[in-house]
């Protein structure tokens, strides 16, 4: 019977992705919704990891099922590492990232193109049954955009801009950029170290 992983997460564009990362695995992936699991959690760790660990850990604390949770976020360089581990209540929780892209494109008007660089960042940790954490990072490379482009992804994928494939996260296929993404990169090593041990 497969085993039951729980992501510490509501967010299904995120589930997406991740049930496509993990396919083949050995396991049922379930939302923390599906699961019937709800925490108040507050993420006041210093950094994308201890953010993660945070989250799984509340979560492991309601189940007994394999639990993971990432933190990601966009650094940019020129503004300081901004938004950072506060990507996603950048200008406030609820607020559009439509809103969000315009601010941090208007925020880098004038910028010159070499000093555009930034980094999507995620950090995946993983409470096991028996209270082992395991923590993986993944990031990817590349620049802010002068405008959004592209209607895929989600966030801030529309001003990221791949410099080596010339289009922006927003422009890739879901397979291209589970390929490439932080994401993907931080749940590919997770999967090496699940299996391991499952």
């Amino acid at each position: 019977m497969a085993r039951t992983l729980v992501f510490a997460t509501g967010n299904e564009g995120k589930m997406r992705e991740i049930r496509q990362i993990l396919d083949g695995m050995d396991v049922e992936i379930l939302s923390m919704k599906e699961a019937g699991i709800t925490a108040d959690i507050i993420e006041d760790g210093a950094d994308f990891t201890e953010n993660a660990i945070i989250k799984a850990k509340a979560v492991a604390s309601k189940t007994k099922h394999i639990v993971l949770a990432d933190d990601s976020g966009l650094e940019i360089d020129y503004l300081h590492k901004e938004p950072g581990i506060y990507s996603a209540r950048y200008l406030g929780e609820d607020t559009s990232y439509d809103i969000k892209n315009a601010d941090l494109l208007r925020r880098m008007e004038g910028v010159e193109e070499k000093k555009r660089t930034a980094r999507f960042v995620c950090a995946i940790a993983a409470v096991l049954p028996d209270g082992e954490v395991l923590t993986t990072l993944g990031t990817v490379e590349g620049r802010i955009g002068y405008m959004p482009q592209g209607e895929n992804g989600f966030g801030y994928d529309p001003i990221f801009f791949l410099p080596e494939l010339g289009v922006t996260s927003a422009q890739l296929t879901e397979q291209e950029k589970n390929e490439i993404s932080h994401r993907g990169r931080a749940l590919q090593a997770m999967r090496e170290e699940l299996e391991k041990r499952l």
